[in-house]
């Protein structure tokens, strides 16, 4: 194809204005010894959702997104052309035992963090139900875990009534003594999203809630340097989990347990830049989109801009 003036391979043939670099552009494939600023891994895995949810397609979804967005942050002045995200891909999940596909995640996650890659890696869910592997491999290779959760529900759910579904992954971490209670900080979680009982778990395990009330009446930044500041002295590394569902459901339509009352997405920008400025704040995952259900990949949009948040000092 390279003899003809005009002609591309398939799905080549864009617009590219010499000035503009595109933020998948950044993306760089996993190579033995690839050093990047920071790393992403794909857990396309829906099936133990409690509700409907495709959000096994959202790893791709959030890459491609990176092509709607360019490098340069126009508020900090700052261009990332510069920075690299190594992308190890996304898991092979089994096709139908949902406890082999948590022991791939698993097992995926801990080989990534061995790499020593980035010094920063986000994980692509996937529904909630990949953080229980997720933290179980961090906490193998990095030490104690801290968990700072920004979500509209506790998550805090008994795995007897369904099994180790997206509604799970705290209370299995808790339970299977990879997490102490008290190295759990809730936030967003909103009115009517809940059973008391989860509520009165969180409370006799001294998981620290803030709740969407709390949210309104205090500046985020204050709130997410206060979590920082609480785990910081107590674990070894923190991890940030972002649940696409602490968002108002008027911004993110690609949630399967959409709600009113939620964030909008510059408080939850906010609240992930100010988290990841601290140096123990390690690992992130992104979790809950369904690309099925979204609106011109808006949920989408806002958490591929969450990836390249981290990415302006």
């Amino acid at each position: 194809m390279s003899s003809f003036q005009h002609i591309k391979p398939a799905g080549k043939a864009q617009f590219k204005d010499r000035y503009t670099t595109k933020a998948a552009e950044l993306l760089t494939p996993y190579t033995d010894g690839s050093k990047g600023d920071i790393a992403i891994l794909g857990a396309p895995l829906s099936k133990p959702s409690i509700s409907h949810s495709g959000a096994s397609f959202a790893p791709d979804a959030i890459r491609r997104c990176l092509n709607s967005f360019t490098t340069y942050n126009i508020e900090e002045e700052t261009d990332i052309s510069g920075k690299t995200i190594i992308d190890f891909g996304d898991i092979a999940m089994h096709p139908t035992s949902i406890e082999e596909c948590h022991q791939r995640i698993y097992q995926a996650a801990k080989e990534i963090a061995q790499t020593e890659a980035a010094p920063f890696t986000i994980i692509l869910g996937g529904d909630h139900s990949i953080t229980t592997s997720t933290v179980k491999a961090i906490k193998e290779t990095k030490g104690t875990v801290g968990i700072i959760q920004l979500d509209a529900h506790h998550d805090l759910r008994n795995t007897e009534d369904g099994g180790p579904t997206n509604g799970t992954p705290f209370r299995r971490l808790i339970e299977e003594g990879h997490l102490k209670g008290e190295h759990l900080i809730q936030i967003g979680i909103r009115n009517y999203a809940n059973a008391k009982a989860y509520h009165d778990y969180a409370i006799k395990n001294r998981v620290t809630v803030y709740t969407m009330k709390d949210v309104k009446q205090r500046p985020i930044q204050e709130l997410i340097e206060s979590a920082v500041n609480q785990l910081a002295p107590k674990v070894d590394t923190i991890y940030l989990s972002v649940d696409m569902d602490v968002l108002d459901q008027a911004y993110a339509p690609g949630c399967p347990a959409i709600g009113p009352g939620g964030m909008d997405p510059d408080t939850l920008s906010e609240a992930v830049q100010t988290a990841t400025r601290h140096s123990k704040v390690q690992t992130m995952d992104i979790v809950e989109i369904d690309p099925t259900l979204d609106i011109r990949d808006m949920t989408s949009r806002i958490a591929s801009t969450l990836l390249l948040a981290k990415l302006v000092k």
